[in-house]
């Protein structure tokens, strides 16, 4: 099969596995989701927490898949000539198959993992290292148990450079993951009280991020947020594992990849940085501050690993906000159009401000006034009232008019709200909706956001089904 991801002998091979039916010579990608599944793809039939992938074989195969990659003893369950792989367990086949890849590949690996901006970073990287060379990265935020040996099997033989994202919520998560990926350069973007409530400290937070050094290859580099403040338990912890060199990235005067001076536009962002010696200026396809402190530790990667960083700086100006992660979209409405800011893919303390700021930094018409509408930030332990309620300060100061809340956590915020600034509270964000949808007038802007159990996502798409937007949300390019 020309171009061929994998050839069937050696992905058999790589998995010890047995292989039945009329299989083809080679297979064009891999998926463990039927919906989505691409012609003479390999399907992996993983055992999930809800789903068993079994049950969805046929459909895979009856969708054009190649072959499908079962359990042995769930062999049976399919006829005779089906084409099928057959390993002892399927998620570890997908485990075999992505050592197989990375063994057999040339590529510098570059591993993300942070509490906040992984996918943008990542996404930021591929946009980065793609003029230098064949570029692989991870897809959407793949970055747990199967979402990491997914994407790490899925390098083509040929990339360059390789980006793989690493998320965890428990300890001892991202240990196995890096290992598994071995990176050349490892970047933690920052420690914030995410998922606090499975850790209850930030230093233990940070202990759990750090698990990334003890992957990076012999000669490799971590590269840190020198202004987060469990900096120096990650270069300590950075140091223990024996990394070879590492550096520092934000605007402390110490910092390797230091910021100079930045200027934040309404939809980009200018940027002076000096760049492991190097003076680099260069713009952001989009705005934030956040997204500028996320382009040095970008920049320091890619001049770690020997790509040509001004290629890389020049880059940058196509970066785009992805959907949930800062995408704009334009709301018609009588008498003008309103500014619509999706954030709703997820929330947490540190994020949360973030976006506040580019609400702030949003333009609003003669009359129109800054939205936000809130949902709750979960996994935030016994201090969820309080970092909830503390998004006041982050609201005031960044003359946010109107907020909306959903939820029972953000009812701590609405409480801290001056009267005036209270749009409309509801315990879910279905009921909710309406009050957000006939609030909104020409001149707005408006930002929604929330855990991705707070449910802000369909708040965003009744606003644009509403007012159905002639400019499309941005497609993603990802915070």
């Amino acid at each position: 099969m020309s171009g061929a991801l994998w050839t069937v002998e050696a992905m058999a091979a790589a998995m010890r596995a047995e292989r039945h039916g009329a299989l083809p010579s080679g297979i064009a990608g891999l998926s463990i989701d039927t919906r989505t599944i691409k012609a003479g793809a390999a399907f992996f039939a993983i055992q999930g927490d809800v789903r068993d992938g079994h049950d969805f074989v046929q459909a895979a195969l009856q969708a054009g898949a190649g072959l499908a990659v079962v359990a042995k003893n769930k062999r049976s369950d399919f006829g005779a000539d089906a084409p099928l792989i057959a390993v002892d367990d399927v998620l570890e086949g997908l485990r075999d198959l992505a050592r197989a890849a990375r063994s057999r590949s040339a590529a510098k690996f570059i591993g993300v993992t942070g509490s906040v901006g992984k996918t943008g970073t990542k996404e930021a990287l591929r946009l980065a290292l793609t003029p230098e060379g064949e570029t692989h990265a991870s897809a959407a935020s793949y970055n747990n148990h199967w979402g990491v040996p997914l994407s790490l099997a899925r390098c083509p033989a040929s990339a360059s450079f390789a980006v793989l994202e690493m998320g965890m919520n428990h300890a001892g998560e991202i240990s196995p993951l890096t290992k598994l990926v071995r990176p050349h350069v490892a970047i933690v973007t920052t420690v914030e009280p995410v998922h606090l409530e499975f850790f209850g400290t930030l230093s233990k937070i940070a202990d759990a991020k750090a698990e990334i050094f003890e992957g990076i290859e012999p000669g490799g580099a971590a590269v840190i947020n020198r202004d987060n403040s469990q900096f120096s338990r990650l270069q300590k912890a950075a140091k223990a594992a024996n990394v070879s060199r590492i550096v520092s990235f934000g605007e402390h005067a110490k910092a390797e990849a230091r910021l100079i001076k930045y200027a934040l536009q309404a939809d980009s962002s200018t940027v002076q940085a000096r760049i492991l010696g190097t003076d680099v200026t260069y713009k952001l396809g989009a705005p934030g501050r956040h997204l500028v402190m996320n382009s040095l530790s970008v920049l320091a990667a890619v001049a770690l690993t020997g790509a040509d960083l001004a290629l890389a700086a020049l880059a940058l100006a196509n970066l785009a906000p992805a959907t949930g992660r800062g995408a704009r979209a334009t709301l018609n409405l009588p008498g003008g159009t309103a500014l619509l800011i999706d954030e709703s893919y997820n929330a947490n303390p540190a994020s949360m401000r973030a976006a506040m700021a580019l609400l702030g930094q949003a333009p609003v018409g003669p009359r129109g006034r800054r939205i936000a509408v809130l949902g709750d930030m979960l996994e935030l332990g016994a201090k969820g009232s309080e970092l909830h309620r503390g998004l006041s300060e982050a609201v005031a100061a960044n003359a946010v008019d109107l907020v909306f809340c959903s939820g029972p956590l953000m009812h701590s915020l609405w409480n801290a709200l001056p009267s005036e600034r209270r749009g409309g509270y509801a315990e879910t964000s279905a009921a909710l909706e309406a009050e957000v949808l006939g609030a909104v007038r020409a001149g707005d802007a408006v930002m929604v956001k929330g855990s991705l159990g707070s449910k802000m996502g369909p708040i965003v798409k009744s606003l644009i089904r509403q007012y159905s937007s002639n400019s499309a949300v941005a497609a993603p390019a990802q915070g």
